[in-house]
């Protein structure tokens, strides 16, 4: 561990310090000053030039200090400084020079002062960054539309919004060696298993690793099995669904210059909920529930099915169904498995143009592209009409998955499926099927099985179903999940 260099009570060695440290560093600022009343004291402040408040303005906490310290006389600033007699809460005492770099590498000012030992930072306005955003990849028709931004205070300050309890922890972890990312732990103390943050937290400090840029980086870092396709974090970019999943005792982590909060322990029950399923009625949130379950298998199976039935097992259509896709083949020079693949690819290609075009423009291709492609291709006998409704199906399907992060597993696997399908039939879905559930069994996310409460519901004595494919009604939802202590599951009692 380096030595650290302590804040000096002669201005110039703190000076001599920061041009060594900022060196080249144009966007870096140290401006040196004498203030007090007979302006005889040296003073610097080092800032980043976007970062920081204009110094001469009364709304900004810098520029109260500072015009404050233009009038202090010489011999009461160092005590002014040291005892805060503005009491403004968002200064702070800095012992050494490594703190005092990194509090201006956040986006704060520092002042140092000739003859006072430690640095003083004053925060500011900060780094530009957008504001609180509308949630855009969790569209609902009911509930809040307000979306994290790129701040990790912003973020944590949208949750305490809706948690309005000091039983809600914020923890503050600094991450990257060169980039000192913040990232914060959020959860309620009396719900969340201190084991489960112990875990996160050792699995965060397991790896050294110069900058984390974005909330994804630390996912894969910190997965049980990373090996696997399927992810163990589940992502949010709403603060509504953040609340709700704290106070089902699940912990949050946010990450600075991220839009998107990781919510863990994940399952595969989780990753198709949405926030709006506690908003509405039980019948028409379970019928949306299953709905999205057929989607998860459509995008997985139905083109490999397809392949296995009219290739390997055409004896269990019936016959005039046989016959039209007979006739509708008829001229296609390709097998129906590389037609399938042909247009398979064709639509992820029209889906990765139209995620990477500007604006409504990829909207527009995702849209246009499929339909011109698909009738151009039947038009030129390369595929038949009946494989471009399944493919469609298939793509339709997958979009239905409310979590993109989730579905892209199914969209990757179904090409294992397809050749399952189309070379060995029935039997090659089987073998894939019973391949994938010992997969999905064997995953865990910190501790928890992926597949609760399909598997292990007896942990929380089978309450955890009457959330599962179907909703039950909310009034019979008086338990947490698996996810909170076993002593705080009851979240709600009928009154007397």
């Amino acid at each position: 561990m380096e030595k650290e260099t302590p804040v000096s009570v002669h201005i110039q060695e703190n000076y001599r310090y920061l041009q060594r440290e900022c060196e080249n560093c144009a966007d870096i600022l140290i401006r040196p000053m004498k203030l007090g009343e007979e302006k005889k004291t040296d003073c610097l402040v080092v800032y980043i030039e976007v970062a920081v408040s204009n110094m001469t303005l009364q709304d900004s906490v810098i520029g109260k200090l500072i015009n404050k310290l233009w009038t202090v006389p010489e011999e009461e600033l160092r005590d002014f400084l040291r005892d805060n007699s503005l009491g403004i809460s968002d200064v702070k005492q800095l012992d050494t020079m490594e703190e005092a770099m990194k509090a201006m590498l956040a986006g704060n000012a520092v002042l140092f002062a000739d003859g006072f030992e430690k640095g003083v930072k004053i925060a500011s306005k900060g780094y530009p960054g957008m504001g609180v955003m509308k949630a855009e990849s969790e569209k609902v028709l009911r509930g809040s539309n307000e979306g994290f931004s790129d701040s990790v205070k912003i973020n944590t300050a949208l949750i305490r919004k809706r948690v309005r309890s000091t039983g809600m922890k914020v923890k503050e972890i600094p991450l990257g060696l060169r980039t000192d990312t913040m990232t914060a732990l959020v959860y309620m103390e009396d719900l969340v298993y201190p084991d489960l943050l112990k875990e996160i937290e050792d699995r965060l400090s397991r790896f050294e690793i110069d900058g984390i840029l974005e909330s994804g980086m630390l996912e894969q870092l910190a997965e049980d099995n990373w090996m696997s396709l399927f992810p163990q974090f589940q992502t949010t970019e709403r603060p509504d669904r953040a609340a709700m999943e704290i106070l089902d005792g699940r912990v949050i982590l946010i990450c600075d210059n991220s839009p998107v909060a990781l919510i863990l322990p994940a399952t595969f029950n989780s990753f198709l909920k949405v926030s709006e399923d506690r908003y509405n009625r039980f019948g028409i949130v379970s019928f949306q529930r299953i709905l999205r379950y057929l989607a998860v298998y459509l995008a997985l199976l139905l083109s490999g099915a397809y392949l296995a039935v009219i290739r390997f097992h055409t004896q269990i259509l019936p016959t005039n169904l046989l016959l039209s896709f007979a006739e509708a083949r008829r001229g296609v020079p390709f097998s129906s498995l590389i037609e399938v693949l042909f247009m398979e690819f064709s639509f992820e290609l029209i889906r990765e143009a139209g995620v990477r075009m500007p604006g409504p423009l990829g909207g527009t291709i995702g849209i246009v592209g499929g339909l011109i492609i698909g009738d151009a291709a039947v038009s030129a006998n390369l595929v038949s009409p009946m494989s471009v409704v399944v493919v469609a199906m298939s793509a339709l399907s997958s979009f239905a998955v409310p979590n993109e992060e989730f579905s892209a597993p199914f969209r990757l696997l179904k090409f294992g499926f397809i050749l399952l399908g189309g070379n060995l039939g029935i039997f090659g879905i089987v073998l894939g099927l019973y391949w994938l559930s010992g997969h999905l069994a064997g995953l865990s996310s910190f501790r928890i099985p992926y597949l609760m409460p399909f598997v292990g519901a007896e942990m929380n004595d089978y309450h955890d179903r009457r959330d599962s494919f179907v909703r039950a009604p909310f009034r019979r939802l008086m338990r947490r999940p698996v996810f909170a202590r076993r002593e705080q599951r009851i979240r709600l009692k009928e009154g007397k």
